[in-house]
């Protein structure tokens, strides 16, 4: 059960809050619509416009769901080598990093917890392109934090919108609206050899801007067998035709390889927990990793007032990857995708409404070799060929409704899903099959402003999160232990509501805390078949087992105390418990163990 203390503890902060408005929410200071506008590092404004909680441009007042955007000059003096040091303050958002930049954890309100490596359950997005796969999985080697000028945080149930977003949606948008031409060059350096060297520059001109960065990472690492190295090379065109045309062209291109130290039981760590696990020094197990991707996003408004606007957005990649563990798998894959969508913004009895359709098409394919691993160095015997395709189609709408006096609005959208996976064995055709994984996941949501830069805001939806494809591994047991696909495995399904209230309170007259942003946000979610881990024979396959219960508080804050002199904090509660679970193990004997664990403390999440 939710702790009473707690819900006092936010009730009484609401009310403060709400006093606050009172007093001082008439002192508005709004932010410029140009994009290429320069405005002060440390201001969070809700009146800042982002795009990627409703797909359509909004400011952040306006958005009935928990959303943040931070600038790049807000962590200008950070260390920048990992997602962890840019994001740490964000409330909600937990992260844990084992390696670098390589292998961070990032979970927002428990979606992307039951991730060992990598991301998944939160959509990871770089200038509105999904750096995710098909089945929500996502590296993030490519996005260079030198480069990145915004990012866009949205917490919470966002698959109505995207595929495969229970968690939320983080989107990494280039620095490309700068005022003037510039060029920049940056070394950092610290312990353990670590070296960070770059260059980045930058063309503007009335119809066009470039922006190209070049990224080089070096690092030993404090344990043994953990140096990795990186290049990232990262450009923008960005071409304003006029007549509300926008083309912008992306191109990134990533060359790396990071070594792994693997884990430690306790009895070693205790004896020494700088060392390397032995297993994985003896396999050299590493990550090899080259991508390349391309993209195009056309953007027109047209017709009175602009009030038709059309966006389209095809892109294309190109991954390889070398990974060493019991094997030495080689990994190569292509992939196409686009998005579109179209807006029109009209009104109804004299009230305002914004409709939008679109569509997202992501498909990616090519072939995985195993071969017998020997020291870290590829041997001759091919264990396994197979070619693996991943695609996802979906189609959604938006509608953003005026009810009353422009201060109460309704937003609904829904998103229909279809994420397919097929395994065809090269070897041994008769275990190739293919599993399909569909659903659509409707919402509706609340924003009622108090002031115009204070607003409340509740919602409540369903959301969709089929099996990650490395979750797919058929095991022995299985209604067909035949094919290549576990048969049993379907996706998890959850009940999501939020409450919260947002503001920006600004007195630019005052010389202390002239402006204050603030937001706090309730929130519970029922899972039913979450997807789960168990054992077979010792190695970890996946099933659907629980039922879960998942209720927080996230309360977050900036406070410019006086010129020059910001304060951040956050706070978040996380009360997440099986309501059913009842745990599996088969053992190399085919005895089956069982064990309740209904009414535990869901693991992962602080």
């Amino acid at each position: 059960m939710f702790k009473s203390k707690t819900v006092s503890l936010v009730i009484i902060l609401l009310f403060l809050l709400l006093g606050s408005v009172t007093l001082q929410a008439q002192e508005v200071l709004v932010v410029g619509d140009s994009a290429i506008t320069k405005v002060d590092s440390l201001s969070y404004s809700t009146d800042d416009v982002i795009v990627t909680a409703t797909r359509v441009e909004k400011k952040i007042i306006d958005i009935p769901y928990p959303v943040l955007r931070l600038k790049n000059t807000q962590y200008k003096f950070s260390k920048k080598s990992s997602i962890d040091n840019v994001l740490e303050n964000v409330p909600g958002l937990f992260l844990q990093s084992r390696y670098g930049n390589h292998d961070v954890r990032v979970a927002i309100r428990g979606f992307g917890s039951r991730s060992n490596t990598g991301i998944r359950g939160v959509r990871i997005l770089l200038d509105g392109i999904p750096e995710s796969e098909p089945d929500g999985q996502t590296r993030i080697e490519a996005i260079d934090f030198n480069s990145i000028g915004t990012i866009e945080v949205v917490k919470g149930n966002s698959s109505s919108l995207y595929t495969n977003a229970p968690g939320g949606v983080i989107n990494f948008i280039n620095d490309i609206y700068f005022p003037y031409s510039f060029v920049t060059q940056f070394n950092e350096f610290g312990s353990y050899e670590l070296r960070q060297n770059g260059l980045k520059f930058g063309v503007r001109t009335d119809k066009y801007g470039f922006l190209g960065t070049y990224s080089y990472h070096n690092y030993k690492g404090f344990r043994p067998h953990s140096e990795d190295y990186w290049h990232i090379f990262n450009s923008v065109v960005d071409v304003l035709p006029g007549d509300g045309t926008n083309l912008q062209v992306f191109l990134y291109f990533v060359d790396g390889l990071i070594k792994l130290p693997g884990s430690l039981n306790k009895a070693d760590f205790d004896e020494d927990p700088y060392q390397a696990n032995s297993r994985d020094v003896g396999r050299d197990a590493k990550r090899i990793s080259t991508k390349g991707r391309i993209g195009l996003k056309f953007n027109t408004s047209f017709g009175s007032n602009n009030a038709h606007e059309i966006e389209v957005l095809p892109y294309t990649t190109i991954k390889y990857f070398e990974r060493t563990a019991a094997n030495y798998r080689i990994i190569t894959r292509y992939g196409i995708g686009n998005s579109l969508r179209y807006i029109y913004r009209s009104g109804i009895a004299g009230l305002d409404n914004e409709f939008s359709v679109g569509s997202d098409l992501l498909y990616q394919g090519g072939p995985v070799e195993a071969y017998d691993n020997i020291g870290g160095v590829k041997g001759d015997n091919l264990e396994s060929l197979v070619n693996e395709i991943i695609g996802n189609v979906g189609f959604y709408f938006s509608d953003y409704l005026e009810i009353y006096n422009k201060q109460l609005y309704l937003l609904l959208t829904g998103r229909y899903d279809k994420v397919v996976f097929r395994s065809q064995d090269q070897l041994l055709n008769s275990r190739t099959n293919q599993r399909n994984f569909e659903a659509f996941t409707p919402k509706a949501a609340l924003n009622f402003k108090l002031a115009q830069n204070v607003a409340i805001y509740t919602s409540y939806g369903l959301s969709f999160d089929s099996p990650a494809g490395n979750e797919m591994d058929n095991y022995p047991t299985s209604s067909n232990p035949s094919v290549q696909l576990n048969p049993d495995l379907n996706a998890q399904k959850s009940k999501n509501f939020e409450i919260g209230i947002k503001g920006n309170i600004r007195n630019p007259e005052q010389q202390f805390f002239n402006n204050i942003a603030f937001e706090a946000t309730f929130f519970n979610i029922m899972i039913e078949d979450e997807i789960i881990p168990f054992e077979v024979y010792g190695d970890v396959f996946f099933r659907n087992a629980a039922k879960t219960n998942r209720t927080g508080v996230e309360v977050g804050g900036s406070f410019d105390i006086i010129g020059g002199l910001n304060l951040q904090a956050s706070y978040t509660y996380s009360n997440f418990t099986y309501d059913k679970y009842i745990a599996l193990t088969i053992d190399e004997e085919l005895d089956t163990l069982t064990q309740d664990y209904s009414g535990n403390v869901a693991p992962s999440v602080p």
